[in-house]
């Protein structure tokens, strides 16, 4: 206990004023406003819906909810660790989500080398902080709030990396983040707790379990999720019909991974009862299953089929995959994030190949060359000048055919996976420093040692009472 006092005390804080006194001259130095808020370039004649505030911010503040509530009441199902779940959550997200602004921004310098913000950065930056989170799911509860900012400090820059690379050098289509977002933080979250591997957790740990209320908690932090995912999946989506499509798909996705969820909850249970971890998690199966494909024309049914594929997949992952990884290869994934990220993120990659496959101008018609920009004609092709007169915003592009563009698809999933990992396990490595203050096995899963807790917080919950009828006369 002393150890992690003074983890609080002195180290924590420390760590905190360097960084930020570090952000703050950084931010000086090279942070200033893009022109739709700098008040050259805007004037009281401006047209206020020309400024790129009036179509962003509403997907930035719905990401905010998923954020900042989604996450953090999902992660307060531990009946000891609710300030955990949630405390620890805002605290990582606030500092990730600052640290990933400098970060990305970085590989954005412009002509004057300042990073130009605004509400897209911002969106940008939560992307990298959802990364960060989903990784924390697989630590939850095993690691001290200063191992969890270690872990954003470094995770952050391994992300804006690989985003980087996958990006202008592979130049693929993830809309969704399938890729970039739930396959790269699973596999880096794994890497982590693949190094942080305790083995007395295997045999169980008497604080691992949930309560009613922290069950109900749990579950607002799904809702929030559910409800506004589609702003997720679709706010970096070309706007128009493709904002509309990816909208319609992952609500879809989401509808049939939710009645999937609760079919295979009560089918999967020996008393034919549904289990709160499964409505938790694997209903939010279908937001990632179409988030490779999400603004293509893969039609309805598509999108509800993958919903239900990635509810099922994720469903077998908690039953069986999960304890298999923790016996077997030394990964105690807390969250099950392989199952509701990984499993259901490469079901996403396939769907979009094949999506990226099936393309053709008939099908999309001229618009293919702008969902697909890099299958748009090269500079000085005839077809390229045929279509600016259709279309006059696309842009040139590399001529790519569609198996080219699925074969870049399919490195990029490899890419991002062997980088995450990586990634992970060195991270991993340096939180195991004893510096760090991590929480002993006995104390995993309680807040008691990072807060200052009320006397009941680990009083037994009220047991129900059944009524009969002497009771009941009396």
């Amino acid at each position: 206990m002393k150890t992690q006092s003074r983890s609080l005390r002195v180290r924590l804080p420390v760590f905190l004023f360097v960084t930020q006194v570090a952000f703050v001259a950084l931010y000086f130095a090279f942070v200033t406003y893009d022109e739709h808020g700098d008040a050259r370039f805007q004037t009281n004649q401006t047209n206020p819906m020309h400024n790129a505030m009036y179509k962003d911010y509403p997907y930035f503040a719905d990401i905010q909810v998923m954020i900042f509530l989604g996450f953090g009441c999902l992660l307060a199902f531990f009946r000891l660790y609710g300030f955990g779940g949630i405390v620890l959550n805002f605290l990582t997200a606030t500092f990730a989500i600052q640290w990933a602004i400098l970060v990305q921004g970085y590989f954005q310098f412009s002509y004057d080398g300042k990073i130009h913000l605004g509400v897209i950065n911002l969106i940008n930056a939560e992307f990298a902080c959802a990364v960060v989170l989903i990784s924390f799911g697989a630590v939850l509860g095993k690691t001290s709030p200063l191992q969890l900012l270690v872990m954003a400090l470094l995770e952050v820059p391994v992300f804006a990396v690989t985003e980087w690379a996958v990006l202008k050098y592979l130049k693929i289509n993830d809309a969704g983040g399938s890729i970039l977002i739930h396959i790269f933080a699973c596999y880096f979250g794994l890497g982590v707790t693949f190094m942080l591997y305790r083995p007395r957790l295997n045999e169980g740990h008497a604080k691992e379990n949930s309560s009613y209320q922290s069950d109900i908690l749990s579950v607002m932090g799904t809702l929030f999720l559910w409800v506004f995912w589609p702003s997720f999946n679709s706010s970096l989506t070309l706007k128009g019909d493709d904002q509309h499509r990816a909208v319609l798909h992952t609500f879809l996705g989401l509808s049939a991974s939710t009645l999937t969820a609760f079919a295979l909850s009560a089918l999967m249970n020996k008393k034919g009862k549904f289990t709160m971890a499964d409505v938790q998690n694997v209903t939010l199966a279908g937001g990632v299953t179409v988030g490779a494909s999400v603004d293509m024309m893969i039609s309805p049914a598509a999108a509800y089929a993958l919903g239900m594929m990635g509810g099922t997949a994720c469903m077998l992952g908690y039953k069986y995959l999960t304890p298999f990884l923790a016996r077997r290869l030394r990964i105690q994934d807390q969250c099950g994030i392989h199952n509701l990220h990984g499993l259901t993120g490469l079901i996403s990659c396939a769907a979009g190949i094949c999506a990226i496959l099936m393309a053709t101008e008939e099908v999309y018609g001229p618009s293919l060359y702008e969902i697909f920009t890099h299958r748009a004609p090269v500079e000085g092709d005839p077809k390229l000048q045929e279509l600016q007169r259709l279309i006059p915003g696309i842009q040139p592009g590399l001529g790519r055919t569609a198996r080219e563009q699925a074969l870049f698809q399919v490195a990029a999933v490899f890419s991002t996976i062997g980088l995450s990992a990586l990634g992970g396990i060195l991270t991993g490595f340096v939180l195991k420093l004893p510096f760090f203050a991590s929480p002993s096995d006995d104390f995993c899963f309680d807040d008691e040692p990072f807060f200052e807790v009320p006397p009941d917080y680990d009083s037994p919950h009220r047991v129900r009472h059944t009524v009969t009828t002497e009771d009941s006369v009396a």
